[in-house]
């Protein structure tokens, strides 16, 4: 297995965990936000159950299975990231389609609430186009 596949499941591992924060006690305040930060409805856990057992699939399959899912995956969860700082809401999810845009926002909450897309996208993208990931 390579290391590009590897990294497939620790994807896999990652975005179940993000699904199931709605489920664990003590992780929502009471207006629903996780973490105090940001809210996840039952669209965003089925974004993160899909894309989960994409990674999954794809790192069980092969390294080109790895690095096709690290690419387009990575563009799309950077990119809905990026859609969050500009309007407060991703596309992933359709909120961008749904709601009124807040406007560009730089605050603690802002980025924290995006992080996690900015991250997991960027680390896939970098990891998709310049990481080898071959044995070792």
């Amino acid at each position: 297995m390579t290391n590009l596949q590897k990294l497939c499941l620790g994807y896999f591992a990652a975005l179940m965990a993000a699904a199931s924060l709605n489920y664990i006690p003590g992780l929502t305040d009471q207006d629903g936000l996780a973490f105090g930060i940001f809210a996840l409805d039952l669209y965003d856990d089925a974004l993160h159950v899909a894309s989960a057992l994409w990674a999954l699939i794809a790192g069980l399959l092969s390294r080109a299975a790895a690095r096709n899912f690290l690419i387009l995956f990575g563009l799309a969860y950077l990119g809905d990231g990026v859609f969050g700082f500009f309007t407060g809401y991703g596309f992933l999810d359709l909120g961008i389609f749904t709601n009124a845009s807040a406007g560009l926002d730089l605050s603690l909450p802002r980025v924290l609430a995006n992080l996690p897309h900015l991250a997991l996208g960027g680390i896939a993208v970098w990891a998709g186009f310049f990481w080898n990931g071959q044995r070792g």
